[in-house]
């Protein structure tokens, strides 16, 4: 299975643009999706569910033309948006019966693999309630379920963390790390260490274009020997982030205890190793 991304673009006015000659070639296993607000993830990510066409490119998998023929990828497809809405007076099972009828699947074989789902994402216990009464973190587990229901080939993710406490984040990642075995899945998150900890290849993305791609390990060697912690005095900090690129701040013994990316260290530094949020930042912010 290949999904192919090929000079896409999509245009909203003359001149502005969400995504932008953007090229890309995806086989199974799990692809991160990182970059800022605006960056033309969720723009990507619509585009290849044929929720929205590009105004140019193609769009290929399998070789198969998604402009001319968005059901061959609607049949394999699991999609979560970022805006995902709910029945709020449905509970969990009378939910994705629907959601399952809407994606021509049913039977026996719907019932065991709802209650597989609702069990795998800890929601057995509340399945019997309205979705309405169910925290964010509920709902999104419940959006994570629909998208899984069909048990699909290609299955696409935005933000899917968002809302999950630490344990269900864990929880989430190995459900998507058994699935990507034999599926392309396409995942964005703001939370670095989501995509740190889970994707096989990792895709920086600004104003519409892609930055880089690689394996996480090699994304991260571009920051080698860049990154830093250094004490400093609170009323140097505004001087200083004009000339160095912040990572963090962390107050310690009265002190802010700041770790930043630079080619010239300050005196006093201490190098420290690099992870995919220093090369994140590094790759998508500038001083």
């Amino acid at each position: 299975m290949k999904l192919e991304i090929q000079n896409v673009s999509k245009r909203y006015g003359k001149n502005k643009y969400g995504i932008q000659d953007f090229s890309l070639a995806i086989e199974k296993g799990i692809l991160g999706l990182l970059g800022p607000n605006g960056a033309g993830k969720s723009t990507l990510m619509k585009m290849i569910a044929t929720v929205t066409k590009p105004t140019d490119g193609l769009l290929l998998l399998n070789k198969n033309n998604l402009v001319k023929d968005p059901n061959y990828i609607r049949r394999q497809l699991g999609f979560l948006p970022q805006d995902f809405g709910v029945y709020p007076n449905l509970n969990a099972f009378e939910f994705l019966r629907y959601i399952g009828a809407m994606k021509g699947v049913g039977g026996n074989s719907l019932m065991q693999r709802i209650e597989q789902l609702l069990e795998g994402l800890n929601l057995t216990e509340a399945a019997g309630k309205p979705i309405g009464s169910y925290s964010g973190g509920m709902k999104q587990r419940i959006g994570i379920a629909q998208a899984l229901l069909n048990q699909p080939r290609i299955v696409i993710f935005d933000e899917p963390t968002v809302g999950l406490d630490p344990e269900e984040r864990v929880r989430f990642r190995n459900l998507i790390s058994d699935l990507a075995n034999d599926s392309i899945v396409i995942l964005s998150s703001h939370i670095v260490s989501d995509i740190d900890t889970i994707a096989d290849e990792v895709v920086i993305m600004k104003g519409g274009s892609l930055l880089s791609r690689g394996i996480p390990e090699d994304i991260i060697k571009t920051v080698e020997q860049k990154v830093f912690e250094t004490n400093l005095e609170k009323e140097h900090l505004p001087q200083f982030k004009n000339s160095h690129l912040l990572v963090s701040t962390m107050r310690k013994n009265g002190q802010l205890l700041v770790r930043y990316i630079s080619d010239r260290p300050i005196e006093n530094s201490i190098q420290q190793k690099a992870n995919l949020e220093d090369a994140y930042l590094y790759h998508t912010k500038s001083i």
